[in-house]
């Protein structure tokens, strides 16, 4: 078995047992390992000492056993002669054989130290070549980033930078090419953050541009939903029976849950609609979000947004706004564009999550409401006509109705709302106080005729007034008791209530501010511009005149009292309490007074004038044979007055003026004999004005009315006491009761004293002393002064 020779006493062991072998076979087998193990001329010559050291210690115990045996000791020597010489040549050979050992190992050293340099160049090839293909393959991934930049895939460009950075750069982390990638990482995701916040900006320029066409289209979607509501409402109105009548009986509208249950079969995409052309895709957006969420920018990001779309908001809203011309097309395009910005703001917060809160997407609607709203207001002053007030109005209840569909909260827009209507309500007053001025100021103050059945239908369909005979019997032409004026005003009045009432149209029903202005305004135009005006014409001299205006008082107090009740029932406000009363009802109570008062006044005053041609010569010495011409005239006036002129007034009101007028009359007649300036008053005198009495009484007699005829006790029981014979029967009391009983007790002492005073001028003018020492003591009795 070889071993290894590490010094003298192995080298000796080898040689031994190389000595050992039993064959040369062996002997070669065992030289073999001891000969390449020889490193060195030392070793070897350590070798051939042991050997010569060996063949020492042989030829030592030959000679020994020479000694004892000399034969076998010549033959051993002889033997040993031959081996020493096989060992020379043996040794000869195993140094030429060491030698070119030597030289092939030298040699095999020398290829073994160029095969393990070339095993460690194709190492280090094979690792080159390795770390080659890593970067290029980094570099690979590294080009693709920016071709799928090019391409517009931000999110792959990403996600290839990702997977660049956490897997390819680990493999290449001891090259340079990896700090350089490493480092430019942060500028590549810069670069697609820009980019996709570039073709963001590029969307968000492109959605502000069909902003306005969704606000259109939604607008068009509500108005489809009106016009469907209104199309069931009709259905229902025509279908007989009452079961079925849900809109009528709840009376649901638009955006109701029973609407918009209703509406549910209608498909219609407000952001994506081939009919109506518009198609808006989220994708930018989204995939910007993603790719900041990714970045862990998210909230850079959605600041970022946030006040892109608030100066894309300041932008929505235009510095000025015309609001007259162009059937509106600028307010509508504002609301149009409000509308669809809005209506974005809320399909991102749908679509999105902790991108846009619903704080966000409220302070944006609450920020262009009140821009709008602004705007609208500043230019409200504009507008001097109602009908384009009303198409505004129209505009605006579009687009509320449309926003309450995607549940905005519209309570900011109330008060502008609230502002035209009330800039509508004067409109209209100031119209409608035009026309009823105009009506009022052309009316001919006499009863209306009607001729044709459309007429008919026209007046008592707008009045508010019943009559003694049935419409359906009530024979053409007839003649009302009022005047024009009151059917046109009537007319009037219900267009002004329609036109209040058409502005509100589901806009105001929660707000008592309609059933305010429209009291207020009726009560305006009513007393301010038709019985203002209609006392005005009181001052006219012609009774048959201020007897129309009395009609027209009594038709328009009931109109009012009509009135009050419609406006209670058709109150807007389920807040609202107790009755409405309107102002104007007083008012025309008041001023059907003062028409009274005021035909009073005209007959009173042509009374008068009769009576102050009266020319009575309280001296006369003989009656006259008829009544006095003033009598005739005041009776005939009367009677022409009551039968002609004053006919329309109501029965108890030409009692009224009958009694007032005679009241009057019989004053004024007792103030003809008691004036100052009579002193006397002779027989004949008092025979002519009591046939004028009679005459009066008589004429009286013949209306038939007891009551009237009250009036004249005083005067008739006066002119009496003037013509008695005994006129000492009025002091006494008993018989002044019963004779004289409404005769004024200073009047009739009074007129005694000159009838006294002038019972002597027929008989040559001397009066008796006695008498009058006895009025002087009545007057004294009286407390009158002489």
């Amino acid at each position: 078995m070889p071993f290894a020779l590490d010094g003298p006493d192995e080298m000796a062991g080898a040689a031994q047992q190389i000595t050992l072998t039993s064959s040369d076979a062996d002997y070669i087998d065992q030289l073999v390992p001891v000969l390449k193990d020889l490193r060195s001329s030392d070793r070897a010559a350590q070798l051939m000492h042991s050997l010569d050291q060996l063949s020492a210690d042989r030829e030592a115990e030959i000679e020994r056993m020479c000694n004892s045996n000399h034969q076998e000791f010549v033959n051993s020597v002889n033997q040993l002669l031959s081996v020493r010489e096989g060992t020379v040549n043996l040794t000869s050979e195993i140094l030429s054989l060491s030698q070119s050992i030597q030289a092939s190992t030298e040699r095999l050293v020398k290829q073994k130290r160029a095969l393990v340099d070339s095993r460690g160049v194709r190492q280090n090839i094979d690792e080159v070549n390795k770390a080659i293909n890593a970067c290029l393959e980094v570099l690979r991934l590294a080009n693709q980033i920016y071709d799928l930049l090019a391409k517009y895939k931000y999110y792959p460009a990403l996600r290839a930078l990702d997977e660049l950075r956490s897997v390819h750069l680990r493999e290449v982390g001891r090259y340079k090419i990896a700090e350089m990638i490493e480092k430019s990482v942060p500028e590549t995701q810069k670069l697609i953050a820009k980019s996709v916040m570039d073709d963001l900006n590029t969307w968000l320029f492109r959605i502000r541009e069909v902003t306005g066409h969704l606000g259109e289209v939604a607008f068009t979607q509500t108005s489809d939903r009106r016009e469907r509501m209104k199309e069931r409402v009709e259905q229902e109105e025509d279908d007989e029976s009452d079961r079925d009548k849900v809109f009528s009986r709840f009376n649901f509208k638009l955006n109701s849950p029973v609407e918009l249950a209703l509406d549910e079969t209608e498909e219609f995409d407000v952001l994506n609609n081939d009919v109506l052309d518009i198609d808006i895709e989220f994708h930018p957006l989204l995939e910007c979000l993603h790719i900041h969420e990714t970045l862990g920018q998210g909230a850079k990001f959605r600041a970022e947004y946030g006040a892109t779309r608030r100066q894309q908001r300041d932008l929505t809203i235009p510095a000025d706004l015309d609001l007259v011309g162009d059937e509106n097309y600028w307010l509508s395009q504002l609301l149009e564009n409000v509308a669809g910005f809005a209506i974005l703001e809320k399909v991102i917060m749908n679509k999105t999550e902790n991108f846009r809160s619903p704080a966000d997407v409220e302070e944006i609607w609450e920020s262009m409401c009140k821009g709008a709203t602004a705007l609208i207001t500043k230019n409200l002053p504009a507008v001097d006509d109602d009908r384009e007030l009303l198409r505004i109005k129209g505009r605006l209840g579009l687009f509320i109705q449309t926003m309450e569909t995607w549940e905005f909260s519209t309570a900011s827009l109330e008060p502008l709302i609230l502002t035209i209507f009330e800039k509508y309500a004067q409109l209209l007053r100031n119209r409608f106080s035009d026309d009823f001025q105009e009506i009022v100021s052309t009316d001919d103050y006499m009863p209306m005729a009607i001729h044709t059945p459309e007429e008919l239908e026209k007046v008592v369909s707008n009045g508010w007034f019943k009559t003694e005979t049935d419409l359906v019997n009530l024979s053409l032409p007839t003649v009302f008791p009022f005047s024009q004026m009151y059917a046109l005003c009537c007319i009037d009045i219900r267009n002004f209530l329609n036109a209040i009432y058409l502005f509100s149209d589901d806009l105001l029903q929660r707000s008592s501010v309609i059933d305010d202005t429209l009291k207020t305004s009726l009560d305006e135009l009513l007393c301010d511009q038709v019985c203002q005006l209609l006392l005005d014409r009181l001052s006219s001299q012609y009774p048959g005149q201020i007897v129309q205006i009395l009609t027209n008082f009594e038709y328009f107090e009931i109109a009012c009292v009509e009135l009050q009740t419609f406006l209670f029932e058709a109150r807007s406000s389920t807040s609202a309490s107790g009755p409405v009363v309107l102002n104007a009802t007083e008012r025309f109570r008041e001023g059907r007074k003062t028409a009274e008062k005021r035909i009073f006044e005209l007959v009173n005053s042509k009374i008068d004038d009769l009576i102050e041609t009266a020319e009575y010569d309280w001296l006369a010495l003989t009656p006259l044979a008829d009544p006095s011409t003033y009598m005739q005239e005041l009776t005939r006036y009367l009677s022409a007055n009551m039968s002609s002129v004053l006919l329309g007034l109501p029965p108890e009101i030409k009692e009224l003026v009958y009694f007032d007028a005679l009241s009057h009359a019989s004053t004024s007649l007792l103030s003809l004999p008691l004036h100052p300036s009579v002193k006397k008053i002779s027989p004949a005198a008092v025979a002519t004005l009591a046939a004028d009495v009679a005459f009066l009484s008589d004429f009286v007699d013949e209306l038939g009315n007891p009551i009237l005829k009250e009036n004249l006790d005083e005067l008739v029981q006066t002119v009496a006491l003037m013509g008695a014979e005994n006129g000492d029967e009025f002091f006494d009391v008993a018989s002044r009761n019963r004779k004289y009983g409404r005769v004024d007790n200073l009047n009739g002492a009074t007129l005694l004293e000159k009838v006294g005073e002038g019972r002597d001028i027929g008989g040559g003018g001397v009066q008796s002393p006695v008498k009058t020492d006895r009025f002087a003591s009545i007057r004294a009795g009286f407390g009158m002064n002489k």
